[in-house]
C-alpha cells in the first residue's frame, strides 16, 4: 500500500515537471561574450554608430582586368541617396585603418564537408592583420553562435582552433550569427575598420532570435563590412535582386525597398547581407578556389575609397544608395547599396 502511494507521487511529480517544461519560454540567444582586452589595451574604446548626420560608404573600384583603379578624387564620384545626388567627401588615400575582423564559420549541417578547407584558413587571415594593431576573433555556429576565439593578433591561435573544429547540429542560424558578430565588432575602437568574414551556406536554417527587418536595420546603422564566401558550388549568382538601374522609382519607395531586401533574404541571405553592407559575395568549389576567394576578400577590404556624406533628406528608414564614377571607366564599383536612417522602426 505504501509502495502504491509512493508510485502515485512519482507520477504526479513527473506530470508536473512535464507541464512546466511545456510552459517554459523559448530559449534566448546567448549574449555576446564581452571580448577580453588585447595585451596593452587602455580600456574600452567608444563604438562607432552610423547616423543620419554622417554615412560611411567604403567603395571598391576595380578595372576590367581585376586591378584596383587608383588615383580617383572627390570630383570623380557621384553618390545618390534615394535617387538624389549628394555632396560627398572622399578620403584620397586608401583605407589604411587597422582591422577588427570576426570570422564566422558554419559548423552545422553539410559544412563538415568543408572543414578541411577551413583548417587552411589561418595563414590567409594574416592578410587582414598586416597592421600590428589589427585583431581577429573566431565565431562558430550551427543553431546557435558561439565565441570560439576571443580577439587576438595571432593568426596562429585562430589557426589552431580552425584545425580542431567539431561538427554541430543540423542548423545554420545565419541571421542570428550575423547579428551576434556585428554586436561583437561594435565593441572595437571607432577608428578600426570592422569586417565580418562569413563562411557559410546561402540560406538560413534555424535563426529564432533575429528577424530580417531587424538585421537589415542593424547592418544599415553600422559600419561593418560583410564579406561572404559561400559553400554552394552549384552556381555563383551575379544578378542583384534589389537593384535595377532601369527602375529608378525603386529608390524613392523606402517601404518597397525594405520589402524587396527581406524577400531576397529567403533566397540567399549571405549574398544580400554582403551587398547591404557594401561587401562582396562569392562562392567556391575546390581548395585553390577557396584560398583565392579569401585572398581577394582581404585585398578588396583594404583597397577602398572612403566616401562620406550627410544626407540631404534624412527621412527615417531604409535608404537606397547608388555610387558611380562621373566618367565611364568601364570599372566595377562595389559599395553599400542601403543604409538605415535612425529614428524609425522597421
Amino acid at each position: 500500500m505504501r509502495f502504491g502511494l509512493f508510485f502515485f507521487l512519482l507520477l504526479a511529480l513527473a506530470g508536473s515537471s512535464s507541464a512546466r517544461a511545456q510552459n517554459l519560454p523559448p530559449r534566448q540567444l546567448p549574449p555576446v561574450e564581452p571580448p577580453r582586452p588585447m595585451p596593452g589595451a587602455q580600456g574600452p574604446a567608444p563604438t562607432l554608430q552610423v547616423t543620419t548626420t554622417e554615412v560611411l560608404v567604403p567603395t571598391l573600384v576595380e578595372k576590367r582586368d581585376g586591378e584596383i583603379l587608383y588615383g580617383l578624387k572627390q570630383k570623380d564620384f557621384v553618390l545618390e541617396d534615394n535617387g538624389v545626388p549628394q555632396k560627398i567627401r572622399v578620403q584620397e588615400e586608401m583605407d589604411t585603418a587597422p582591422v577588427a575582423l570576426v570570422v564566422a564559420v558554419e559548423l552545422g549541417g553539410a559544412s563538415v564537408l568543408e572543414f578541411d578547407k577551413l583548417a587552411k584558413l589561418g595563414p590567409l587571415l594574416d592578410l587582414f592583420l598586416t597592421d600590428p594593431r589589427s585583431r581577429v576573433a573566431l565565431v562558430g555556429f550551427d543553431s546557435t553562435p558561439q565565441l570560439i576565439q576571443d580577439y587576438t593578433h595571432s593568426g596562429d591561435q585562430v589557426n589552431q582552433e580552425l584545425k580542431s573544429l567539431q561538427p554541430g547540429d543540423g542548423g545554420a542560424a545565419i541571421l542570428d550569427t550575423i547579428s551576434y558578430a556585428v554586436t561583437l565588432l561594435e565593441t572595437q575602437p571607432k577608428e578600426f575598420r570592422r569586417v565580418l568574414l562569413l563562411i557559410s551556406e546561402e540560406r538560413d536554417h534555424g535563426s529564432r532570435h533575429t528577424k530580417p527587418e531587424a538585421l537589415i536595420r542593424q547592418i544599415g546603422e553600422s559600419d561593418v563590412l560583410v564579406l561572404s564566401v559561400a559553400f554552394n558550388p552549384a552556381r555563383a549568382e551575379i544578378a542583384h535582386d534589389t537593384w535595377d538601374p532601369n527602375l529608378d522609382d525603386r529608390t524613392l519607395n523606402m517601404v518597397s525597398a525594405l520589402a524587396m531586401v527581406v524577400k531576397a533574404f529567403k533566397k540567399n541571405v549571405s549574398r544580400e547581407i554582403a551587398d547591404l553592407s557594401g561587401g562582396e559575395y562569392t562562392t567556391f568549389t575546390g581548395d585553390k578556389k577557396f584560398e583565392a576567394r579569401v585572398v581577394d576578400a582581404a585585398r578588396h577590404a583594404r583597397n577602398r575609397y572612403l566616401i562620406t556624406f550627410s544626407p540631404s533628406n534624412p527621412t527615417p528608414g531604409l535608404h537606397t544608395l547608388r555610387v558611380r564614377t562621373a566618367e565611364d571607366y568601364g570599372a566595377r564599383i562595389v559599395a553599400r547599396d542601403h543604409y538605415w536612417a535612425a529614428g524609425a522602426s522597421p
